[in-house]
């Protein structure tokens, strides 16, 4: 087991079945799936640009991602609909566990100028998302092999109900939340 894993059952749990009142340990909110994607704009123009994303994004989590396709036609963007415009990855279990420690630890504070992630990020049902403007803040990536600076977007995908309940799971996890500044 991940040592995330380990911090989770062993001080997580109690804490949240503690701050919520939980009757059962069912109840207490865990991470389901992380979901890492990238898109590619400029693919439709260039089929190498989504390769090699696809070659980043593989060893940034370690699974081959799949092709996203183009749900609808966009004739300013010169897209069809169908076409390979980005690709995405979803992580579940000791994967998801080992890439969340990494993100937290590693990656994070590489970031420049980071002073956290805001707190505004969750989508209403205890689920947060985060972009990270280049891939070069991972260590898998070899800066002098990459061919354009992309962004990518991480979904950390809960059971928690509510976003209160997200948050304090994320938080007792580790996650670097930007600290909120008196006036």
């Amino acid at each position: 087991m991940n040592r995330i894993q380990v911090k989770y059952k062993e001080e997580v749990i109690p804490a949240l079945m503690k701050h919520f009142n939980y009757k059962n340990v069912n109840m207490v909110p865990r991470m389901e799936k992380i979901v890492v994607s990238m898109g590619v704009g400029k693919a439709t123009q260039n089929k190498a640009l989504l390769d090699s994303a696809v070659k980043d994004l593989t060893s940034i989590t370690g699974r081959k991602p799949i092709v996203t396709k183009a749900k609808k036609a966009i004739s300013n963007l010169k897209l069809r609909q169908g076409m390979p415009i980005g690709c995405k990855v979803t992580l579940r279990g000791e994967i998801m566990y080992e890439f969340y420690d990494r993100l937290t630890a590693i990656v994070m504070p590489r970031i420049r100028d980071f002073k956290g992630v805001p707190l505004n990020s969750f989508d209403g049902r205890g689920s947060y998302s985060l972009g990270i403007k280049e891939q070069t803040v991972f260590p898998e990536i070899d800066f002098d092999k990459i061919d354009a600076i992309r962004g990518l977007n991480i979904t950390i995908v809960t059971t928690a109900e509510k976003d209160e309940e997200g948050k304090e799971m994320l938080r007792l996890l580790g996650f670097p939340f930007r600290k909120i500044e008196a006036k």
